[in-house]
């Protein structure tokens, strides 16, 4: 069973996953694009990622629509504090359903679930939590039949830049990798390296299928840039979220993304696409 739902997810061997199970995070500077979550569904299951990244709640957005033809559900296990603005004096992390955490998945016929794993300056515990609830859904994703993917998150300290930010050291996030394979992620969903021709490094920790993480809303040539050199370091795709719901025309980034990850297209091919789903847009 597991085997056919990793098949729904990896179209020739990639993945494009667009996120948008932000409303968790509980911050409303994550929200930007969000606020109409049946037209933002609309809009990206017209553009045909291979997948999308929400919540139970959530979820029936994608789930009930008629027919096969539609991106894979990857469902969002999780919550937590971390991503919040405010400094708060006790940060947690905590599964949706604790008493059956994997049994929503199955319900709504998700190909895939992802949880966090939170590595904050200072706060062993919510690392123990995060441990704690990997263990909790391992167990049930071997039951079920479930794919498991795990996102093992380094930060940088909250007082840098009033917020946890990503710490990039190659270090750090191989390291972390690491643990997240030897918990038995079936997929890491990873940050991006500083130095982007380092990524093979945690390629080679995870030994399973690498998705790269992506952030803020950036300029799309520098996204398809970095993209590509994390491609060719060995990632199979990407769980990118804001670069695509946040920009006017989706269908257009994710016809891009597509061409990279699944015909092997340059940054320049990437961008040429770009332009001109644009001008179709636009004409």
């Amino acid at each position: 069973m597991k085997d056919i739902r990793l098949q729904r997810l990896f179209q020739n061997g990639g993945c494009l996953d667009i996120a948008v199970d932000h409303g968790v995070c509980n911050e409303p500077s994550f929200l930007d694009g969000l606020e109409d979550m049946p037209a933002t569904i609309d809009a990206l299951v017209q553009a045909e990622p291979d997948a999308i990244q929400m919540n139970f709640g959530q979820a029936d957005l994608l789930q009930k629509r008629p027919g096969r033809s539609k991106p894979a559900l990857v469902m969002r296990l999780d919550m937590g504090n971390p991503y919040n603005a405010t400094l708060h004096r006790v940060m947690w992390a905590v599964l949706q359903n604790e008493k059956d955490p994997v049994l929503p998945a199955v319900q709504m016929d998700a190909a895939c679930v992802v949880v966090n794993l939170f590595m904050l300056p200072g706060e062993p515990d919510l690392f123990r939590q995060c441990v704690a609830n990997i263990a909790r859904v391992r167990a049930d994703c071997d039951r079920y039949g479930m794919p498991l993917m795990i996102e093992p998150l380094v930060m940088r300290p909250h007082t840098e830049k009033g917020g946890y930010m990503v710490d990039g050291d190659a270090d750090k996030i191989v390291t972390l990798t690491r643990l997240a394979r030897e918990m038995g992620a079936d997929i890491v969903k990873a940050d991006p390296t500083t130095a982007a021709t380092d990524f093979h490094r945690v390629v080679q920790a995870a030994r399973c299928p690498v998705l790269v993480r992506g952030g803020g809303r950036e300029d799309l040539r520098q996204v398809f840039a970095r993209s590509r050199v994390l491609l060719d370091q060995g990632a199979v795709g990407m769980v990118y979220g804001r670069n695509v719901y946040q920009h006017h025309n989706p269908s257009a980034v994710v016809r891009a993304l597509m061409a990279m990850i699944h015909q092997g297209a340059s940054a320049e091919a990437a961008w040429d696409l770009y332009t001109g789903a644009e001008g179709t847009c636009s004409a």
